[in-house]
């Protein structure tokens, strides 16, 4: 079977992440008025929590058990990692939140925060269940992406340079910034000596980029399910890619999931060195 089980029983953890998904999701879709705003972190902790214990079950260990302190820090970390890509938002608009405007300025920013905070850690537990599986193991003895300090200097300016694209022409050059972050500041941590995606492409390790990604994908996934019948909700406004939806997101949308993961490891990584580390 794919995967190394060590452990036969779910924690029960995934007991109450499963009662909290189940029950939230349905009074999600099934309440009237603005019931999301209070009702996203509850089902997302849930998800987050059953993701936990099946990365338990598969592998013995998991985010939660390795440090609930650090498990808890990452909540607070992935709010103001998103409130940075909402401040992006304000100039390119291509997504726009209906229900919004019922809220004040202070009431908006606790509720949004708080679901923000989800962010992080579902992408990072979906991404150490991918890496349990077998075919992603293998990935560990990959073709090595060797690259000279200049090379590392081109490709934070290559960064540099799409975030100023996205600023000064954001309708044209939008789909840049999911790259650009991730561009700008994995050299930087290398640079620091901190964890970095390109080290671990540089030792032939495809692993992290391949889990992160994929994570991110699958999280993706249930992000857009989950919002399509909720309120409030997320709207897109993407020139030239609004056609062939899956719920509110174009499908070549999803495509963008694939480098934001790995700009949260970024910006993780930079914030939060100390942090708990992606096991795969």
């Amino acid at each position: 079977m794919d995967g190394v089980k060590t452990i036969t029983r779910l924690p029960a953890r995934a007991y109450v992440g499963l009662l909290l998904v189940g029950l939230f999701w349905a009074l999600n879709w099934g309440l009237p008025g603005r019931r999301t705003s209070y009702l996203f972190f509850p089902q997302w902790l849930g998800y987050i929590l059953v993701v936990d214990a099946l990365v338990f079950r598969r592998s013995g260990t998991s985010l939660w058990l390795r440090s609930r302190r650090d498990f808890t820090l990452l909540f607070l970390v992935s709010a103001p990692a998103w409130w940075l890509f909402e401040l992006v938002n304000h100039r390119t608009h291509n997504w726009q939140y209906l229900g919004g405007e019922h809220f004040g300025d202070l009431e908006y920013f606790l509720l949004a925060s708080g679901s923000f905070s989800t962010v992080m850690p579902a992408v990072f537990e979906t991404a150490e269940l991918v890496a349990s599986f077998t075919w992603v193991r293998r990935l560990a003895n990959g073709p090595r992406l060797a690259l000279t300090p200049g090379q590392r200097t081109g490709i934070w300016l290559a960064g540099l340079l799409m975030l100023f694209l996205v600023w000064r022409w954001p309708r044209a050059c939008y789909p840049l910034v999911w790259l650009s972050v991730f561009l700008i500041l994995d050299p930087i941590n290398a640079r620091l000596g901190r964890r970095n995606l390109l080290d671990t492409l540089r030792a032939g390790d495809w692993r992290p980029l391949v889990s992160l990604s994929l994570g991110a994908l699958i999280c993706g996934f249930f992000w857009e399910l989950w919002n399509y019948w909720s309120y409030p909700k997320w709207i897109y406004h993407t020139p030239g890619a609004q056609f062939l939806h899956l719920f509110e997101m174009p499908l070549l949308g999803y495509g963008g999931y694939l480098p934001f993961a790995w700009e949260l490891y970024a910006l993780r990584n930079l914030v939060f060195p100390r942090g708990p580390a992606f096991r795969v």
